[in-house]
């Protein structure tokens, strides 16, 4: 085998073999292959593309790059990915849910990229929470308690993390082969028996128009049936956050107010039931969607979720107590500013991207990596499409670490709002199914 022809063989559109995608991700894995040739083939993917076989090849090469485990438990492991999006914090609702359902859930997630929030950074607000476990300790807190989530280790899927370092460098982020690719042999490296995917469309997503998500969608699901992982894609709304908070802290807060039920957001809560039901139904603890929507909507009502949650949080180092005393754990940032609306009207459009690098702005994200996040920062209370506003009926809350960044950033979340003399309907939030 040899770089060079591998490489040519992709530029050239002839199908990538098996053989051929394993030694190029061994490559990757242990340095074989050069920076250069990376970017050259990452290059090329992107201008040529690879085809449904080629995909499934490169995935399965990237995922057995490094260790994939199995599991040996009394129910189905199961996971959920999302494309990421602002106020998407579903995973910290669905992980103990499903988990309260009899399903195993060893959640590999990631961290905030570009203006979306990242799941590990809202669990690090929790004080004490790890996320990077040694394998024998992830292992013991899923068989143990149901659900982990944390960081991957250096162990899974390290083609993955070479080359996604030089497509980010390389302007070949975007190519539908490698973010599928990128995706699923991380997730599938987990061993799972069944996968949701949640493809976000909108002006808070990467994916903006709904025929980018469904190729998205049918390219993840396709590829991760190929590689031998039963899966289904809902394509879901984000033109406009999820949560009615962006930020690491306030969206916990938000998870804990629906998880124990003091202040339940529907929106997310609907979202988290339809992923759920799928995911339990394709692992068998379900009979069809339904009847799994059913079983997370009870554990969601009974608290069940909630205490699941609670034990995995002491499990991997946070408060022994913090179901019950979570207001006194999370941090507070030290200014809380209205945004009020220029003038009285209704919320017609909504821009997540500037949200979302607002609440970046604010230091609730990262510019470079290695950039460290204020957890306490970002936005709350944020008005929703078709909510009426005003001067006195303020956008949101700015949670700020001073008055000068409250006032750097005022500006830009009061421009991100549309609004019209009359009031519009609130899109729906399941947009397709794909699977």
């Amino acid at each position: 085998m040899d770089a060079r022809r591998i490489i040519a063989h992709v530029r050239d559109r002839q199908p990538l073999a098996e053989a051929e995608a394993e030694w190029f991700a061994r490559g990757l894995a242990d340095g074989t292959v050069s920076d250069a040739q990376a970017a050259a083939f990452a290059m090329a993917v992107l201008c040529r593309g690879l085809g449904e076989g080629g995909r499934v090849a490169l995935t399965r090469a990237m995922r057995d790059s490094g260790e994939v485990l199995a599991w040996d438990l009394p129910g189905p492991v199961l996971d959920k990915h999302s494309t990421g999006g602002i106020g998407d914090c579903t995973s910290l609702l669905l992980a103990p849910a499903l988990a309260a359902c009899g399903a195993f859930v060893p959640m590999v997630s990631g961290r905030g990229l570009g203006h979306t929030g990242g799941t590990l950074d809202k669990l690090e607000a929790i004080p004490g929470y790890r996320t990077a476990l040694p394998p024998d300790e992830f292992r013991r807190i899923v068989a143990a308690g149901g659900c982990a989530i944390v960081a991957a280790s250096d162990r899974l899927a390290p083609a993955d993390r070479r080359l996604y370092a030089i497509r980010d460098v390389t302007s070949t982020v975007e190519s539908i082969d490698l973010i599928t690719a990128s995706i699923l042999s991380k997730k599938l490296a987990a061993g799972l028996e069944a996968l949701v995917l949640d493809v976000k469309c909108g002006s808070g997503a990467f994916m903006t128009t709904v025929a980018d998500a469904e190729a998205l969608a049918r390219a993840l699901v396709a590829t991760a049936q190929g590689a031998g992982c039963m899966t289904r894609a809902l394509i879901t709304d984000m033109s406009q956050p999820l949560a009615a908070a962006a930020g690491n802290a306030l969206e916990v807060i938000e998870v804990m107010e629906t998880l124990t039920g003091t202040s339940v957001n529907h929106a997310l809560w609907d979202v988290t039931v339809a992923l759920g039901g799928e995911v339990l139904a394709l692992g068998g603890l379900a009979a069809d969607a339904a009847e799994g929507e059913e079983k997370l909507e009870a554990v969601l009502r009974s608290g069940r979720a909630a205490e699941v949650f609670g034990a995995m949080v002491a499990a991997q180092g946070g408060p022994a107590d913090f179901v019950e005393r979570w207001p006194d754990r999370l941090p507070a940032a030290p200014v809380v500013r209205e945004i009020g609306a220029e003038r009285r009207g209704f919320v017609t459009a909504i821009d997540g991207f500037a949200l979302g690098m607002a609440v970046v702005d604010l230091g609730g994200g990262r510019r470079v990596q290695g950039d460290r996040v204020n957890p306490s920062v970002g936005l709350s209370e944020i008005a929703g499409i078709g909510e009426e506003v005003a001067p006195d009926l303020p956008l949101a809350l700015v949670h700020a670490p001073s008055e000068a960044a409250a006032d750097a950033v005022e500006r830009a979340v009061r421009a991100a709002f549309t609004l019209g003399p009359e009031e519009v309907d609130d899109p729906p939030l399941v947009l397709a199914r794909v699977g």
